[in-house]
């Protein structure tokens, strides 16, 4: 590990929304520079002028403080945008070429093809010894050695090695001057003393022209750690255009920050114990960078949402209520808002708490309690409705205009309905339930009442008994 203080960095393009892979890398790079008292820089990589939006780039400054990332705490530093370095980038060309490192070639994608009879064998060194001087048109390339090896010392994959034979003369500025992303990526570290780059393992293959370009810049080169890719159940890389990426799709859901954090550190790394749950200070105290596996980490959803089931269950009731609140007003709740009891809602969500594995089920288990009118799920309806629901629900109706309005008391008293009809109590509650919350999975059930009130209560009991007399 370099002694210099270390300073790494996390360097997304504002192109898209925020990748569960780039939130992996930047959560590792965040444990690597608190533990060290170091630094942790974003470089907002936006020189695709095309592609680049404003809010990307809010985006990302957003997200990362929902992972616990955030601009106020003294390790962060940045953001620093690529774009605004770009003379420095050219300067850097300049000296390449002026240190005889690099040099101005003319030919054209089809010469080297005719030349090499193949246009996968790379660029061939033709402009090496022609002396070509700077004109429109003109790429600059870098001339790296032919012999010998490039070793690239990393962290997690040890030390893989390059053939230089097998590393062409690659293009360090455009036929305009620009330079490319190879050379602003290494330029911008230097210049920001990056001293780690950890990134994802899709990046190891230019490690070897980066590296190149280090050591000529700067006689040197950072610590390298190449994350393990992140796969999909068909062991196939996660893909925006094919998986759910987007680490606000999953904010949306109903995903707690802190189950994120905690799941996606999990991702190729592990605390060497069983357990898995665990806060995010006490994995940045155990994480090593050096323990990570080269092997690729599968994105299991379902372990995902079981995770964070559980932190859903350890939320203070509060915290839990507070959390729930996007999910309790337009556009996602069904009921006019004025129909919404906050008391009420604070009655049921000790409930809720223990059921729930995403925030956003919360409407369906507590509709019933705000809606004017119930909505039947008709699957449900067909399920519990079966001959005699209609018998049983009459009697139930009856001994409920009466009967005490508390759980334990109406638990009584549909037992013994139950009863008479020869049902066990599991099975008189399937129709009561459809009937007064539409659905045949919920809260509850006696609790469930005693919160909708005697007169509601009996109201979708008349409701449902019409419906079966119209059926």
């Amino acid at each position: 590990m370099s002694t210099s203080p270390v300073r790494v960095r996390f360097a997304p393009s504002p192109t898209g929304m925020f990748h569960v892979g780039g939130a992996r890398s930047a959560l590792y790079n965040w444990a690597v520079a608190r533990q060290a008292g170091g630094r942790f820089v974003l470089r907002v990589e936006d020189t695709d002028t095309a592609r680049n939006r404003p809010e990307w780039t809010e985006g990302i400054i957003s997200a990362l403080a929902a992972i616990g990332i955030n601009a106020s705490d003294p390790a962060f530093e940045g953001p620093y945008f690529q774009s605004q370095n770009a003379a420095r980038h050219r300067k850097a060309a300049l000296e390449l070429y002026a240190a005889g490192r690099a040099y101005y070639c003319d030919c054209t994608r089809e010469q080297v093809k005719e030349r090499t009879g193949s246009e996968h064998l790379g660029y061939d060194g033709f402009c090496r010894e022609r002396g070509l001087l700077f004109a429109e048109g003109r790429a600059l390339r870098f001339q790296t050695p032919d012999e010998g090896e490039t070793l690239v010392v990393d962290l997690i994959r040890g030390k893989p090695t390059f053939p230089n034979n097998a590393i062409e003369d690659f293009v360090i500025a455009r036929g305009d001057g620009s330079p490319v992303f190879l050379l602003a990526n290494v330029v911008d570290d230097l210049d920001e003393g990056i001293t780690h780059v950890i990134r994802g393992e899709e990046h190891l293959s230019n490690t070897p022209k980066q590296q190149l370009l280090w050591e000529a810049l700067a006689g040197t080169a950072p610590v390298w750690a190449h994350l393990p890719v992140i796969v999909n159940e068909k062991r196939q890389k996660l893909s925006k255009r094919r998986d759910k990426v987007a680490l606000e799709d999953y904010l949306a859901e109903g995903y707690l920050p802190e189950a994120m954090v905690n799941y996606l550190m999990l991702l190729g790394w592990g605390p060497g114990d069983d357990q898995e749950i665990m806060p995010y200070a006490e994995m940045e105290r155990l994480f090593r960078i050096e323990d990570v596996n080269s092997s690729s980490a599968f994105f299991d959803v379902k372990k995902l949402t079981a995770f964070n089931g559980e932190y859903i269950r350890a939320l203070p009731a509060e915290e839990f209520i507070a959390a729930c609140e996007p999910w309790l007003a337009a556009p996602y709740a069904p009921w006019r808002p004025e129909s919404f009891d906050a008391s009420v809602f604070a009655q049921a969500a000790p409930l809720a708490q223990t059921r729930l594995a995403l925030l956003s089920e919360i409407t369906a288990y507590v509709d019933f309690l705000f809606l004017d009118e119930q909505i039947f799920d008709e699957a449900s309806w067909a399920k519990a409705m079966k001959p005699g629901a209609a018998e049983l629900l009459c009697e139930v109706r009856e001994a409920y205009g009466s009967a005490a309005w508390r759980a334990d008391d109406l638990k009584d008293v549909l037992a013994a309905v139950g009863e008479r009809h020869g049902l066990k109590l599991g099975k008189a509650q399937a129709p009561v339930r459809v009937a007064v919350t539409g659905r045949t999975v919920g809260l509850p059930l006696f609790e469930s009442l005693e919160l909708l009130g005697r007169e509601r209560t009996l109201e979708r009991l008349d409701a449902a008994l019409r419906r079966l007399a119209e059926a």
